[in-house]
């Protein structure tokens, strides 16, 4: 019964092997011959120079036969053959650094498609009530604004500040500003008990409110961690991509 069916599965695994009328070899040097012949397949035969196609096609049929006296010619078909493959190789090092490149694009341009709107990259300071509304309301619509209401010796203030300033200039699409709670013109509204205060608005609306903010954090805070703080929240964007250089960090193709 087991030979039978260890018969059975070795015709099976047979016919999936020349289902497709192709014989495989998944030694070295049936790898190193599908190579060879796929690179002579995918190979522009028009635009390949006469040289070029038969150094191809001899590279195809790695049992080439040579008569016994022919030492010279099989040394100078060996020769060329290694020259060849090193061209092939080095070329597809060549395409894989440029398909790299490429996709590095790809990326930075569908993110600046994709982060259109201004640009700030700064704590702002708003002095009054009257430019408090109009950074809030006269925004573009798709731009995030984040307002720390604050007030001079209140306990969190001057380091959430601090932590604002530095993801400004990660977040350059998200507008951070600060006022002093005595400048909004609703000083009553906000005691050192409430303070510092964030204020989360889009296209004019109020999306999250935060109050007393510094009790989230440490004692002592830094921006990552006021960054992880939004981003529960999912109120920052992607960061910013670092513009593309002129590839020199690519490993070099000799």
């Amino acid at each position: 019964m087991e030979e039978n069916v260890s018969t059975s599965l070795e015709e099976d695994f047979e016919g999936q092997a020349t289902h497709t009328g192709k014989e495989t070899n998944w030694g070295p040097k049936g790898v190193i011959h599908d190579w060879r012949k796929f690179k002579l397949e995918s190979e522009d035969a028009e635009s390949l120079p006469p040289s070029k196609k038969e150094m191809l096609r001899q590279m195809s049929s790695p049992h080439r036969s040579f008569s016994r006296d022919d030492k010279d010619t099989r040394e100078r078909f060996c020769r060329k053959m290694s020259m060849q493959e090193y061209e092939l190789i080095n070329a597809a090092q060549e395409d894989e650094s440029c398909l790299q490149q490429y996709r590095k694009r790809c990326m930075q341009d569908m993110h600046q498609r994709l982060s259109f709107g201004p640009k700030f990259g700064f704590l702002c300071e708003l002095q009054n009530g009257e430019q408090f509304l109009e950074a809030v309301e006269k925004e573009h619509k798709t731009t995030t604004v984040i307002v720390h209401i604050y007030e001079d010796g209140v306990k969190g203030c001057d380091a959430l500040n601090s932590s604002l300033t530095c993801l400004a200039a990660e977040y350059p699409t998200v507008k951070f500003c600060k006022i002093k709670a005595s400048s909004t013109g609703a000083g009553d509204r906000f005691s050192s008990e409430v303070l510092p205060s964030l204020l989360v608005y889009k296209a004019g609306e109020l999306l999250s409110n935060f109050i007393s903010v510094s009790e989230q954090f440490n004692e002592e805070f830094f921006a990552v961690d006021v960054e992880a703080f939004l981003n529960e929240y999912g109120l920052l964007p992607e960061r910013e991509l670092p513009a593309l250089g002129n590839g020199t960090d690519e490993p070099d193709v000799e």
